[in-house]
């Protein structure tokens, strides 16, 4: 049994105390399907978030099989909640959905898990829409959907957020005659925000709130009666005729007149799960897994990073053509005496300014090319599936199992990018000086800046809010990192430790050759940092980013 004694919830808007519950008391059995009904704003998905714990209590208690949720929440199996709309990859089909649910949430494998999915579909009725994918569904196979994966899991509680919202009559019928199936055969506690009065008698019990009180729970047929409507959408005609107070003291009087009648619910459930969790790796492997067939999916994606994996080296082939041959010339200028004696020579300095402005800018170019490409990795990453993450963590997943997958999925793409930049434009332009360190620096900065920007998409809920900043976090790079535009000294000293374009920069320069960084120190105004001290730097940047990102998805933003 679940029940609420006396729960309130509170919420402080700047400063201001705003109830939006206030003193909820109410039972309820496995195998009843509950409507929650009032007008909006009333308090009726307040209510489900406060019982699934999205919402803290401020005061009073909820208990569930004689246990106190205060002291111990739900376990991940017990407790589905449909949100008012799908949350599900868009890209993928019903079939696929279902299946990375059911493997994030329990450890069923094998022919056990295909079985249990087929169940699922036909219990839902989306055997024939198995292939489809989510983007063609309509409003009401969504619903279906995403009652679909919470049934994954087996829970014991349903929690519903306005599911029929929305539907037609006909739409509307078909949910309300599924959760009714799900209470009444599978024995579960299903709780159903709706809007609409037209078919209460098909729960079991309504619950009627107006502004944050309890108002009515009891038997559909009785509803009317007690509130002296004539018709079911009278109800909300009467409530504005009493105060809030006022209705809540009335229920507290005649409650006893309108007692819900025992359940009969069955005691077994078809749904049969091994509600074991899966452990971290089995989740991070599904999430990862997941996460590519939707990058391959998204053709728009799959071309715009294929266009920064070629086109951003191509550019920088294209800027470096002016300074090859010259570049060329001074490197081969081997011998320490001649390189003196040719330096009192104004076309070999005109050489040496040609090359030092040259290398500078083809090394800056290549970094905020990648600082660009990094933003674009990960701006969007977590903020643009921040309710599909809220929803799974709800469920159980392991906030390290979902991090862990993000770094692997970035992870190869900062790897494939760098790489690729380093290498097309050392064939084009023959990199005079380490290579390998100078192909380091390349993915440090790649990896800083997509560390960073994940950390800021995490920490917003907005995609449209992450990718902005994001972006204004790039064009920032150049001007202070000072590589190319002068600071002032205190500026300078003030920005450069946050500028990952200056570490990866000064890095790259530190491992050319010696006459060609000779070249490059002539014409910077702007010092260089050893390149140890610049991959510590970039280092730092990545663990500090990855460590806001951990804050961030740990983040509630369901309130």
């Amino acid at each position: 049994m679940l029940s609420l004694h006396s729960v309130t919830t509170r919420v402080y808007p700047k400063g201001k105390v705003l109830t939006l519950l206030n003193e909820i008391t109410a039972e309820f059995e496995p195998g009843q399907l509950v409507a929650i009904v009032g007008p909006s704003g009333c308090g009726k998905t307040t209510l489900i978030k406060t019982i699934a714990g999205m919402n803290d209590t401020s005061e009073g208690r909820i208990v569930w099989k004689g246990q106190d949720l205060e002291e111990k929440d739900f376990a991940p199996c017990e407790l589905g909640y449909v949100p008012q709309f799908s949350i599900a990859s868009e890209d993928l089909t019903v079939m696929e959905n279902i299946r990375y649910a059911s493997q994030l949430r329990i450890s069923t494998r094998g022919s056990a898990l295909d079985a249990h999915i087929e169940l699922i579909l036909h219990q839902t009725g989306l055997t024939e829409l198995a292939d489809k994918a989510v983007k063609v569904l309509s409003g009401g196979q969504k619903r279906r959907l995403s009652l679909a994966i919470e049934l994954t899991a087996n829970p014991d509680i349903l929690l519903c957020d306005e599911v029929t919202s929305g539907l037609d009559m006909n739409s509307e019928a078909q949910i309300v005659k599924l959760l009714k199936s799900l209470a009444k055969k599978h024995n579960k506690l299903v709780l159903s925000v709706t809007h609409s009065l037209e078919n209460l008698e098909d729960y079991d019990a309504v619950i009627v709130l107006y502004n944050g009180v309890l108002a009515y729970h009891g038997p559909p047929t009785k509803v009317m009666k007690y509130f002296k409507a004539r018709t079911p959408s009278g109800i909300y005609l009467q409530l504005p005729q009493l105060e809030p107070e006022q209705w809540h003291e009335c229920w507290q009087e005649y409650r006893e007149s309108f007692c819900l009648p025992p359940g009969d619910a069955l005691k077994t459930s078809p749904l049969e799960s091994d509600r074991k969790q899966p452990n971290f790796f089995q989740q991070t492997a599904t999430l990862l897994d997941r996460r590519w067939k939707v990058f391959f999916r998204d053709k728009a994606q799959v071309y715009i990073s294929l266009a920064l994996i070629i086109g951003f080296p191509l550019l920088v082939m294209l800027f470096s053509q002016s300074g090859r041959d010259p570049i060329r010339k001074l490197s081969e200028t081997k011998e320490a005496n001649i390189f003196l004696e040719l330096q009192n020579q104004a076309a070999v300095h005109q050489d040496q300014l040609t090359v030092g402005s040259a290398v500078s800018g083809i090394i800056m170019f290549q970094v905020v090319l990648l600082c660009l490409t990094g933003s674009n990795n990960s701006a969007r990453e977590i903020s643009g599936e921040r309710q599909l993450w809220e929803k799974e963590r709800l469920a159980g997943v392991f906030s390290t199992s979902y991090l862990t997958s993000k770094l692997f999925f970035l992870g190869t793409l900062v790897l494939i990018q760098s790489t690729v930049m380093a290498f097309m434009v050392e064939a084009f332009w023959q990199f005079r000086g380490d290579f390998i360190q100078h192909w380091i620096s390349l993915l440090l900065i790649n990896a800083a800046m997509t560390s960073v920007c994940l950390a800021i998409s995490s920490l917003f809920k907005s995609p449209a809010q992450s990718s902005l900043l994001s972006i204004y976090l790039v064009g920032f790079q150049l001007p202070l990192s000072g590589a190319i535009l002068a600071l002032p000294a205190l500026p300078e000293m003030v920005t450069r430790p946050f500028i990952s374009a200056y570490w990866a920069w000064s890095g790259s320069i530190w491992s050319l050759q010696e006459n060609i960084f000779t070249a490059v120190d002539t014409v910077s105004s702007t010092s260089l940092t050893s390149s140890n001290t610049s991959f510590t730097i970039l280092g730092a940047h990545i663990i500090i980013g990855l460590v806001f990102t951990g804050i961030g998805i740990n983040r509630s933003y369901t309130n």
